[in-house]
C-alpha cells in the first residue's frame, strides 16, 4: 500500500531500539569501571553513552591516539594476538556488507578486529541492538577511539585494559581463531586497501547515481529512490552490490511496488542467498506473494522460518501452510465495488459519520495553486473529505474538504468519532508551527482529538500518550466510546507496529496503553484496528494471509476476550494491500480499501455488502490435504489420492490442484479412512486419517523420490533405507523392516539395471561362530524377501553375513551398553555394485 501513513510505519523498527534505550537512560544504571571512558569535554555526552551501553547490556572502553584509526566508535568483533587470518575475515564481512578493518594497539600489541567506524554512538549501539539487522549474531563491543592528543596520553594508557584483563574478560572473547581460518588467502595477495574498506561498500567508490539514491533513501523519499537506484542498476552488474540491490528493493517495498520489489529481491537471493538476514528473507516471501507466487513464497517462508529456528515455529509453519491453502480455496462470499469518488492518488480510511456521511482520507489536491509532493512516494500530502452516502449504491457522493480546523499542510487520516459525534479522534504529523522530529530526524505520527461546539471543530491537541520518540496513529473507539484503540511502535511493542489500547475516562483523561498481546499482534505490522460490538477487524502481515496487508477478524468474549484470528479471505483480501475496513454487522455493508491492480489510482476505497447465499449443509464431514515433495517441500500437482476404507476398499480417488491441494467430502462423522498417495517415480505413501464430526480434518503429505535413497559413503554407494532390524537372536522379517524393504523393491524396479550386494550384521553378545552364522541367515532372508516382490535373483550378487565383525559402536562386550545400543547392530546392508 502505497498511503503515507502505513507507509511511515514501515520504518518504525528502524529507529525503534535507538529511541526505546533513551527512556531507559532516565533509570539509575550503574557503570563498569574497568571500561570507563575518560573524557572532561564530553563528559556528558559520555554518560550518556555509557547509561545506553549498560541499558543494552553492550561492553565498551576507550583507546587514545592509535594511529590509522578515526575518532568515533568502532564495533569490535574479536581481539587477537596475531594478526593471521584476520584478512580473510574481513574479506568475508565485507561481503556481508561491512565497512570492516583492523588495527593494532602499540600499548598490548594486541590486534582487534572491527566490523564498522561510526561517528555517532546512537548509531553504534543501534546496530549492535538489532544485530546489524540480523547479520551477525555473535557478542560485540564498543571502542570508542579518542585521537589527535586531546587528551593527556599517561592517562590513556592507564585506561587500557592489560592482555590478562582481556583473555579474563569471557564477553570479548569473540571470533574464534579457528573461524578465522575459512576462506584464507596468502598474505601477500592483500592489500592494505582491502583490509580497511570494501569497494562495494565504500561510498568512494559509489556511482554518483547510487550516491544520490542513497541520499534521497535516508530521507525516505523512497519514490524518487527507486527512480534512481533503477538508473544505477541498469548499467550493469557491476553496481549489484549487496547494499545497493537491498535499498532498490526496498525502495520499491516500502511503496508496495511488489512487482519491482520482487525483482531486486529476487536478484538479492541469487547473489547473497547465505548473508540474507531473516528480515530480507521475509521481505522477499512476502513480494513473492504480492505478484501472487504462493508455492515459492511458501518455500522461502520456511527457510525464514529456519533462522527464526524452533520445533514449535516449525509446526506453526505447517499450520500456517494449511490456512493459506485454505484460503486459496475459500469461495468468495462478497460483492465489491470500485467508489466514484477515487483518484490517481490515495484514497482509504473511510468512516462512519452520522447516518448519511462519511469522512476518508484522500491525497487528491484539490488546490489550484498548491501542488505540494510528499517525497515518500511523490503524491501530495493527505487530507481529510467528507461525502454524502447513496444508501443503495453504497457510492460516495458530493465531496468536500473536512473542516480547516483540521485539515494542515501536512497529513490527517484515519478518523474516529464518538457515539454523539461531537468528538474526534484522527492521525497527524508531529505538527507545531513546524515539523518536529526527533534525534535521528524522523518526524513521527501523532493521535490528536477535537471537541464541536456549535457545530464547529475547535483547534485539536494531542492525546497524551503520544511522544516525539514514536508514533501513535489509526485510532478506532468503541461502540460506547469508552475504549480508544491505536497503532503504535512505543515501547512494549512484539512487532514492528502493534495495536493497543486505553480507557478513556470521564473526565476526558486516558488510562496508561496496554498491548492487545500476542493473539492479535506479531512481529510485524498490525495496522487499522476497527471495533464494533461484535468484532475487532485489522490489518495485517504478520498472520496468514494472501500477499501484503491482509484484513482479519476476531470476535471477542467479555470473559474470554478476544477469540481465534481469522482471515477475510477474498475478495477483501488480496495478493496486495487491503485495509482500513470498516462494516455494519446488521446489514453487512460496508468499505475498505486496497491497492490491488484494476483500480483507478494507488489506494482505492471498495464498497462490499454480502453475497446471499443458497443454503449452507447442516454438516461439513471432509479430509483435506496437501501433497508436497518431502525434501523441497515443493508443491505436488496431479499426484494421485485414493480414499480406501479400513478393509483398503477404494471409495474415491481425485488428482490434487495445480496448488498440490485434494479434499474429500460428504464422508460419514467419526470414521476412519486410508489414504494413498501415488506419483511417478515417489513412493507411495500410505496413512490413516478419522473425520470428526462436523469438521474439515487436514492431513499433509510428503513425498520422497525413490533416487533420493541413492547415497555415497565413504566412496560406497549405497541404498539408504531405514536400518532393516532383526529381533535378538531372529532372522525373520519383521513387518517395519517389510515396509522398508518395500521401498528399495521400488527403487530397483525403477532402476532395472541396478545390481546390490546385501551384508548382514549382529550385535557381540554370543559366540563370533554363532553370530556369523546368524547373520548369514538375516542376509539369506533379506534377499529372499526381495526376490519374493518379483527381483530378478541375477540382481543380488551375494547376500552375506559379517556376524560382530562391523559393530557401528562400541558395544563390542568390553563395555556395558543399553538394549538400544546392542539393538543398532542388528541391521542389514544394501551396497550398489552396477546401475
Amino acid at each position: 500500500m502505497r498511503s503515507v501513513l502505513n507507509l511511515f510505519f514501515l520504518v518504525f523498527i528502524v529507529f525503534a531500539q535507538a529511541q526505546g534505550f533513551q527512556d531507559e537512560l532516565q533509570s539509575d544504571v550503574s557503570n563498569n569501571n574497568d571500561y570507563s571512558i575518560v573524557s572532561v569535554a564530553e563528559e556528558n555526552d559520555k554518560k550518556d553513552f555509557q547509561r545506553a551501553a549498560d541499558a543494552l547490556s553492550i561492553p565498551y572502553r576507550a583507546f587514545h591516539d592509535i594511529e590509522n584509526t578515526e575518532n568515533g566508535y568502532y564495533v569490535i568483533a574479536g581481539t587477537f594476538s596475531k594478526d593471521k587470518n584476520l584478512k580473510s575475515q574481513i574479506k568475508k564481512f565485507n561481503r556481508k556488507g561491512f565497512e570492516a578493518g583492523y588495527f593494532q594497539n602499540p600499548q598490548n600489541l594486541l590486534y582487534y578486529l572491527y566490523l564498522n567506524h561510526y561517528t555517532s554512538w546512537e548509531e553504534a549501539l543501534n546496530e549492535c541492538s538489532t544485530g546489524f539487522d540480523n547479520r551477525y549474531d555473535d557478542e560485540v563491543w564498543v571502542l570508542k577511539m579518542i585521537n589527535n592528543n586531546i587528551y593527556n596520553k599517561t592517562e590513556a594508557v592507564s585506561e587500557l585494559p592489560t592482555v590478562a584483563e582481556i583473555e579474563a574478560t569471557s564477553t570479548l572473547q569473540t571470533t574464534p581463531v579457528t573461524e578465522l581460518e575459512t576462506e584464507a588467502i596468502p598474505v601477500e595477495e592483500v592489500s592494505y586497501e582491502m583490509l580497511t574498506s570494501s569497494k562495494d561498500n565504500d561510498p568512494a567508490f559509489k556511482s554518483k547515481l547510487i550516491k544520490r539514491a542513497d541520499e534521497y533513501f535516508d530521507k525516505m523519499w523512497y519514490a524518487e529512490a527507486a527512480k534512481i537506484y533503477e538508473q544505477a542498476l541498469s548499467k550493469g552488474e557491476k553496481a549489484y552490490t549487496y547494499d545497493v540491490l537491498k535499498k532498490a528493493g526496498d525502495a520499491h517495498y516500502f511503496n508496495t511496488d511488489m512487482e519491482n520489489a520482487y525483482k531486486w529481491y529476487n536478484i538479492l537471493y541469487t547473489k547473497y542467498e547465505s548473508d540474507m538476514s531473516s528480515d530480507y528473507l521475509f521481505k522477499y516471501a512476502h513480494s513473492l506473494k504480492g505478484i501472487g507466487n504462493y508455492k515459492r513464497s511458501k518455500r522461502l517462508l520456511k527457510l525464514y522460518n529456519r533462522k527464526l529456528a524452533g520445533e514449535e515455529i516449525t509446526k506453526n509453519t505447517e499450520r500456517n501452510e494449511i490456512v493459506l491453502d485454505g484460503l486459496l480455496r475459500m469461495e468468495e462470499k462478497y460483492d465489491i465495488n470500485n467508489l466514484s469518488i477515487n483518484s490517481k492518488y490515495s484514497e482509504f480510511s473511510p468512516m462512519y459519520y452520522g447516518n448519511e456521511e462519511m469522512v476518508y482520507a484522500s491525497a487528491k489536491d484539490s488546490s489550484i495553486f498548491t501542488s505540494r509532493k510528499y517525497k515518500w512516494n511523490n503524491q501530495p500530502y493527505l487530507d481529510l473529505f467528507v461525502a454524502k452516502v447513496n444508501e443503495e449504491s453504497q457510492d460516495f457522493k458530493d465531496a468536500i474538504k473536512f473542516s480547516k480546523k483540521i485539515n494542515t499542510k501536512y497529513h490527517e487520516a484515519s478518523v474516529a468519532f464518538s457515539p454523539d459525534n461531537e468528538t474526534m479522534y484522527f492521525t497527524r504529523n508531529n505538527y507545531g508551527k513546524k515539523l518536529k522530529r526527533d534525534k535521528n530526524g524522523i518526524n513521527h505520527l501523532k493521535i490528536y482529538r477535537s471537541k464541536k461546539v456549535n457545530n464547529e471543530w475547535l483547534e485539536a491537541e494531542e492525546v497524551s500518550f503520544n511522544s516525539d520518540n514514536y508514533s501513535t496513529g489509526h485510532p478506532a473507539l468503541s461502540p460506547d466510546g469508552k475504549l480508544l484503540y491505536f497503532v503504535s511502535d512505543m515501547p512494549g511493542s512484539i512487532g514492528d507496529t502493534d495495536i493497543f489500547v486505553v480507557d478513556v475516562l470521564e473526565d476526558g483523561s486516558f488510562s496508561s496503553p496496554r498491548n492487545l498481546g500476542p493473539e492479535i499482534n506479531t512481529e510485524h505490522k498490525e495496522m487499522f484496528p476497527f471495533i464494533n460490538d461484535k468484532k475487532l477487524y485489522f490489518s495485517s502481515d504478520g498472520h496468514v494471509g494472501l500477499g501484503g496487508l491482509d484484513v482479519f477478524e476476531v470476535a471477542f468474549d467479555d470473559e474470554a476476550g478476544f477469540l481465534e484470528v481469522h482471515n477475510l479471505g477474498k475478495p477483501v483480501n488480496s495478493s496486495k494491500d487491503d485495509f482500513s475496513f470498516i462494516v455494519n454487522e446488521e446489514s453487512q455493508k460496508g468499505y475498505f480499501a486496497s491497492n490491488r491492480d484494476g483500480g483507478k489510482g494507488d489506494d482505492d476505497i471498495y464498497s462490499f455488502k454480502t453475497l446471499e447465499v443458497e443454503e449452507i449443509p447442516t454438516s461439513i464431514n471432509a479430509i483435506s490435504g496437501i501433497v508436497t515433495e518431502l525434501i523441497t517441500g515443493d508443491l505436488m500437482p496431479n499426484a494421485l489420492v485414493e480414499l480406501l476404507d479400513e478393509n483398503n476398499i477404494k471409495l474415491k480417488e481425485m488428482e490434487t490442484d495445480e496448488n498440490g491441494n485434494f479434499i474429500f467430502e460428504d464422508l460419514d462423522a467419526d470414521t476412519r479412512y486410508v489414504l494413498k498417495t501415488t506419483k511417478g517415480s515417489y513412493f507411495d505413501d500410505t496413512r490413516e486419517a478419522a473425520t470428526k464430526d462436523n469438521e474439515i480434518v487436514n492431513v499433509d503429505i510428503s513425498m520422497r523420490k525413490l533416487n533420493d535413497m541413492i547415497a555415497v559413503e565413504n566412496g560406497i554407494k549405497k541404498l539408504k533405507t531405514e536400518m532393516i532390524h532383526f529381533d535378538f537372536d531372529k532372522s525373520y522379517i519383521r513387518d517395519d523392516a517389510a515396509v522398508e524393504l518395500n521401498k528399495l523393491v521400488e527403487v530397483m524396479t525403477d532402476s532395472p539395471d541396478m545390481v546390490i550386494k546385501i551384508e548382514s550384521h549382529t550385535d557381540s553378545r554370543g559366540a563370533a561362530v554363532y553370530n556369523k552364522y546368524l547373520s548369514d541367515k538375516r542376509a539369506k532372508s533379506t534377499r529372499d524377501y526381495i526376490i519374493s516382490q518379483g527381483i530378478d535373483p541375477s540382481r543380488i550378487q551375494s547376500a552375506i553375513g559379517y556376524g560382530e565383525e562391523q559393530l557401528i559402536n562400541d558395544c563390542d562386550g568390553t563395555v556395558r551398553c543399553t538394549e538400544e545400543q546392542h539393538y543398532l547392530n542388528r541391521r542389514s546392508e544394501f551396497i550398489i555394485i552396477d546401475m
